[in-house]
């Protein structure tokens, strides 16, 4: 690994040591606590972020390094091309994480800079994010193999990422969206053909009548931030998908799982995600370790 673009792009051998690393890195961070020793790691956004941003300044932090934060609006764009925003930021810093608009963008950065890239969310994937789900599933249900999750609501860029890693580790994912807001279907199809291999199963289907039990479902919030859709629209078309008390008891639905940020009373109710099944916090805590374990993977691959 030289950089970690989308999940897609990894093995399943890779996936499976990064998220054995998480657990390791998380059982004993002391052990770590020197790895990034003298490293400076520059955090690139262009959107708004609560958990990734401060999740990989703690967690570079604890591994002995340094961040910089910069806000990419008033640097890259129109100012200047991403491809000399990377290749600057590779004079001066150990890697760059960048929280982005268009996957596009990442694909610069990464062919300008000879130092790690990292995609902390794009419009495409949020490989992080999905990282920390399968750590979370597993400290919850054990072995992935014999874990069944759904997807409820928008085929976005989180689901895209958790197509990829169950196809990689051999989860049974159901994926459900209304009408017209399907994950790319080559990514499926790509996906399916993975998952013959390591065991997983992925369906999508529009019909809420067709779901099967789960272990837990997992929805996000139905307006993301650079998409420009009809609001009302919207609110019409996800209503029947709202994660509730009945649909989690139809599925026998054990855990609920959200990215965050959350929208009680849409997406979900509050009896819902704030209720002992919610591993919400835990998926957040969880964003630091499976970074770090990220981290780790790209500097010691660079030094080899």
């Amino acid at each position: 690994m030289h950089d970690l673009l989308q999940l897609r792009d990894l093995t399943a051998q890779q996936a499976d040591a990064l998220l054995q690393l998480s657990h390791t890195i998380k059982q004993r961070p002391a052990a770590w606590s020197q790895v990034l020793h003298g490293k400076s790691i520059a955090l690139l956004f262009e959107k708004p972020s609560l958990r990734t941003r401060a999740s990989f300044a703690a967690g570079i932090n604890r591994l002995g390094g340094h961040s910089i934060y910069l806000e990419a609006a008033g640097l890259m764009g129109e100012r200047e091309p991403a491809s000399d925003v990377g290749a600057n930021l590779a004079l001066w810093h150990d890697a760059i994480v960048a929280r982005v608009y268009q996957q596009t963008t990442l694909s610069e950065l990464a062919k300008a800079s000879p130092k790690p890239v990292i995609n902390a969310l794009s419009d495409e994937c949020h490989p992080c994010q999905a990282l920390a789900d399968l750590l979370t599933l597993q400290e919850q249900c054990g072995d992935l193999k014999q874990t069944h999750l759904t997807w409820m609501g928008d085929g976005n860029n989180v689901c895209h990422a958790l197509i990829a890693g169950a196809a990689l580790t051999g989860l049974s994912l159901q994926i459900v969206t209304p009408e017209g807001y399907a994950p790319d279907a080559q990514r499926i199809t790509e996906a399916q053909k993975l998952g013959a291999s390591t065991g997983a199963t992925i369906t999508v289907t529009h019909d809420l009548t067709q779901l099967k039990e789960t272990d837990a479902i997992y929805t996000d919030t139905w307006f993301s931030m650079g998409q420009n859709r009809d609001n009302n629209q919207v609110m019409h078309d996800f209503a029947p998908y709202q994660v509730n008390s009945d649909l989690m008891k139809r599925l026998r639905a054990k855990f609920f799982m959200h990215c965050l940020p959350a929208y009680r009373g849409r997406e979900v109710t509050a009896e819902v995600i704030d209720s002992e099944q919610s591993l919400v916090l835990q998926q957040a805590e969880n964003r630091l370790h499976a970074q770090n374990a990220i981290l780790v993977t790209l500097f010691e691959g660079s030094a080899t």
